[in-house]
């Protein structure tokens, strides 16, 4: 692909995923754009084995956008990593096409694992900000990791996912996370749960109060 397909091509996917772009050369101002351009050409290295020279260019776009991409991960289409600063993407990651990342968030691998020891994320993936992956494990195509979370297990098509460590909160939302990529309004389960003990808590006070005034009033008979 020519710098200039790449160019529309790039603008085309922010234009997709960030209201704050009025033109297309702003483009050119996105860090993004920049570290995903040198990953693609230090990829091209690494599969030649020039392992030095594309690990130098990496590390150099990662001091000049803040975004650390290993040359040997394999990145599909489309990808959008919002803002940047912070995002770590591991050497044996794979990303398939339109993921979308925020900043801070890092796709790494637990210490534990020799070989593949990164995660694969599927189609379609939206992970918010500081949320961090670590494992070799999937994340399912259409599915959405909450701002902060950490995810350490398989995480299945079209879910959503919040929490430390990350849970499964919502299954089967289809709409896909860049047509929504609001990262705050999700499923809370620690709330959820403290809702249903108070309604039980409730519950029980009531009938506590009924057997009281029962009671009383065999007493007063």
């Amino acid at each position: 692909m020519g710098i200039i397909s790449y160019i529309r091509k790039e603008a085309s996917v922010i234009k997709e995923r960030d209201p704050a772009i009025k033109s297309s050369a702003e483009v050119l101002l996105y860090s993004s754009f920049w570290a995903i351009l040198a990953y693609r050409t230090a990829h091209r290295w690494y599969e030649k084995k020039h392992y030095f020279w594309a690990r130098w260019l990496s590390q150099r776009a990662a001091r000049r956008t803040g975004i650390e991409i290993h040359p040997g991960a394999r990145i599909g289409q489309g990808l959008f990593i919002d803002h940047g600063h912070g995002v770590v993407i591991g050497e044996t990651t794979v990303i398939g096409d339109n993921v979308t990342l925020y900043q801070g968030v890092t796709l790494g691998g637990n210490g534990k694992e020799k070989g593949k020891r990164h995660p694969t994320l599927g189609n379609n993936v939206m992970v918010s900000a500081g949320a961090k992956v670590l494992g070799s494990f999937t994340i399912g195509d259409n599915s959405k990791i909450g701002a902060g979370s950490v995810v350490l297990t398989e995480v299945p098509p079209n879910s959503t996912v919040v929490g430390v460590p990350g849970r499964v909160v919502k299954r089967d939302n289809v709409r896909l996370p860049q047509q929504d990529l609001d990262q705050v309004s999700l499923p809370d389960p620690v709330k959820q749960e403290l809702e249903q003990l108070k309604k039980e808590c409730a519950g029980l006070r009531a009938g506590l109060e009924e057997l009281r005034k029962a009671r009383l009033s065999g007493e007063e008979q």
